[in-house]
């Protein structure tokens, strides 16, 4: 398997997203505890990829990076994704990352666990919107590349020391 390298990439940094359509290709490297969230349009071919940090914003005072939050930055790039002309009834999501990037031998500690609870609060994110989760690369204990086409909503994840992955 190989990833298509297109002239028109277009990277997404740490709490970032960005909206684009076909002919493009989004992608962000170093999801370890972040998520990465690509949100498409097959009939548009419009989609979006964000790269966030944090699941809650409730829990902080300063907010002016939404990106940074799953609670936020998802409903945000959607927003953006509809004013483009994306059709809602159409729009699925695929997620990648939410690594436990370092052992604290007690299991039971999920407070320090932010790579499961991105995932979790995106899950339940992605749930309230009514946007269905067609692909998933999360957990595990290593960081990841997310390659989003908009030609076709494919994602390939790309991890050190291991073959490329479809989702």
């Amino acid at each position: 398997m190989q990833v298509e390298r297109l002239n028109e990439e277009i990277k997404v940094g740490i709490a970032d997203w960005k909206v684009d359509r076909d002919p493009k290709q989004i992608i962000t490297l170093g999801l370890g505890s972040c998520v990465g969230i690509a949100l498409y349009d097959p009939y548009t071919r419009i989609g979006g990829l964000a790269h966030i940090m944090l699941p809650d914003s409730s829990q902080f005072q300063n907010k002016t990076n939404r990106a940074k939050y799953a609670d936020l930055a998802i409903p945000d790039m959607l927003q953006e994704i509809l004013a483009r002309g994306a059709r809602k009834s159409g729009i699925t999501a695929k997620i990648a990352g939410g690594a436990q990037m370092f052992n604290f031998g007690d299991r039971n500690v999920t407070t320090l666990n932010i790579g499961q609870r991105n995932v979790e609060m995106t899950k339940k994110v992605l749930n309230e919107l009514k946007i269905p989760i067609i692909g998933e690369h999360t957990g595990e204990n290593y960081g990841r590349t997310m390659i989003f086409t908009l030609k076709d909503g494919g994602v390939v994840i790309r991890t050190i020391g291991k073959p490329l992955i479809n989702i």
